[in-house]
């Protein structure tokens, strides 16, 4: 077993054992606030008149005033809507100054958000919303229809209306009540405060249910890990129902004191504006979307951005030839992989340094301060202590969810998560992702990785994207097939990657079929959609 408290000692910092109910001791930072209601606090104390959020139409909120905002949609939810701790209210918003209000007001009364990706369909949704036990829904006027029958069988909607022009809950307060005057509960570290899906088919994703001190332990191990003060610029373009944009970025610049713009949409022309004429110093995202940005930057002329210190990214393989294109463009910057779920509240292992300068670039880092991690024989069931063998990654931590939400399973055994990945450790102690278990290619026996299949397929010139499935065959059960996608001004001919990728590595692996498409598609949580792309070779 790996633990965190090894590699993270030059950062001068201390854990303690911390009692947060009855029952449960955590191992945690010292002076932890119990949630993020109460970061909110500390952060407004300190800089009350500093902006802290910039949302898509460029309306500015400073500290204070989200505090007071917070505050007054808190008494409304309380007293005009009769919520109280432990009840579930949905978010159903775009990136907005009213996502981040609706989420901190919930926070302080008590109340379990259960954020809803606005890139669902209406069907996708509801079928969420049968799973959530939700009391309230919280959405955009865009979004109001998809909700009526709710309404009428008595679940209440606050609609968020006109938010271009100006704050679109203003008509959301308690006017009975004075301001700030809900009753908050102080001991609410182990308090679920988030349900999150994850992105499989509604009908299979699960529900994610994390506590305050799961999300505030993931926000100092990021503050930690990147060496984050309030001197940062942030930026969200990417959906903040995600985790990572709602904890690795809203949550982590809240607790720093730390402005943040928030984008509607993902466009990366605006992300790469906006990041010259705002100053942003850190983007915490997707390799697609960096694809993307680095697609974009080329087409600028790779503009100056002095300002870009830091960037984080998780979600799926991050090629290292991606990874060294952004070194390229940027050189004074960092470039930190994380590896995390949602069942992580976000981080399970941080790069503590530049990878793109490491001899171990496409390493995933170490485990954060107050993680563990095993890797499990896939047959025997025993751990493994030889390195760089390949095993399942098994997690236990601090910011680990303690349970789903009205479902038991095996991948949670005694603290212990199964992550159903692969990967090993190397001699010092870095942790590698191999493949999702369920995407690991069997071909008539020999077991192929689709991550190594795809770090090859990159460095064939004028490969932006690539995927790799393993596909039905009659003779050998299972074979990999690929997807690709061309940089800009580049045509791929399919007969000429196959022959390259034959000097490159065993036959059994090179894919027998390869698509050519425009973009790859993805699931509505940012991931490469391998279940849709398989269908694709029908």
């Amino acid at each position: 077993m790996l633990t965190g408290a090894h590699f993270w000692q030059d950062k001068n910092y201390t854990l303690s054992e911390k009692k947060i109910s009855e029952e449960k001791k955590i191992l945690t930072y010292p002076e932890l606030p119990a949630n993020l209601y109460m970061a909110l606090q500390n952060s407004a104390s300190r800089f009350p008149n500093k902006t802290f959020l910039i949302d898509n139409y460029g309306h500015e909120t400073t500290f204070s005033e989200f505090l007071q905002k917070v505050d007054d949609f808190s008494d409304y939810l309380s007293v005009s809507c009769s919520l109280s701790r432990g009840d579930h209210a949905a978010l159903m918003l775009f990136n907005s100054l009213e996502f981040g209000v609706a989420f901190l007001a919930l926070i302080k009364v008590g109340v379990v958000c259960v954020p809803l990706p606005t890139k669902y369909t209406q069907t996708e949704i509801h079928s969420l919303m049968e799973k959530s036990d939700v009391r309230l829904v919280i959405c955009d006027e865009h979004y109001f229809d998809w909700f009526s029958s709710y309404k009428e069988s008595g679940t209440s909607i606050i609609i968020s209306t006109d938010a271009a022009n100006g704050y679109g809950l203003a008509n959301y307060s308690a006017q009975s009540s004075s301001s700030a005057n809900t009753s908050f509960p102080e001991d609410s570290a182990d308090d679920p405060a988030l349900l999150v899906f994850t992105s499989g088919t509604t009908s299979q994703s699960k529900g994610v249910l994390l506590r305050n001190y799961n999300i505030m332990h993931a926000i100092a191990s990021y503050k930690l890990a990147l060496d984050f003060d309030e001197n940062e610029v942030g930026i969200i373009p990417i959906p903040m129902y995600l985790i990572t944009g709602l904890i690795a970025v809203f949550g982590l610049f809240l607790y720093c004191g730390a402005p943040v713009y928030l984008h509607k949409f993902f466009d990366a022309k605006r992300v790469i504006a906006d990041t010259k004429k705002n100053g942003i110093t850190f983007i915490h995202s997707s390799p697609t979307v960096f694809s993307m940005i680095l697609s974009e930057a080329a087409a600028e002329g790779y503009p100056a951005l002095p300002s870009l210190k830091k960037f984080a990214c998780g979600s799926s393989n991050m090629p290292k030839e991606k990874i060294l294109a952004l070194h390229e463009w940027l050189p004074e910057s960092h470039f930190h992989t994380v590896y995390g779920l949602t069942e992580t509240t976000s981080p399970g292992t941080i790069f503590p340094t530049d990878a793109s300068v490491s001899p171990y670039i496409g390493s995933s880092g170490v485990p954060i301060p107050g993680m563990n991690i095993r890797i499990i024989d896939e047959e025997t069931r025993e751990e493994i202590l030889i390195p760089e063998t390949i095993g399942e990654i098994w997690l236990n931590g601090t910011n680990i969810l303690a349970s789903y939400y009205n479902l038991n399973t095996p991948l949670l055994q005694d603290g212990w998560l199964n992550t159903g990945d692969l990967g090993y450790f190397n001699k010092d102690g870095y942790l590698y992702i191999k493949d999702r278990k369920k995407d690991m290619i069997n071909r008539g026996g020999e077991k192929i990785t689709s991550f190594d299949i795809e770090n090859e397929i990159y460095l064939f010139e004028g490969i932006n994207d690539a995927a790799v499935v393993g596909i039905p065959d009659e003779v050998y059960g299972e074979v990999p097939a690929a997807v690709v996608t061309a940089k800009p001004g580049y045509t791929i001919d399919t007969e000429e990657l196959i022959a390259y990728l034959k000097t490159r590595m065993a036959k059994y692996k090179v894919p027998v079929k390869i698509l050519i498409l425009d973009t790859l598609p993805e699931t509505p949580n940012g991931k490469v959609n391998k279940k849709y792309i398989r269908t694709l070779f029908q």
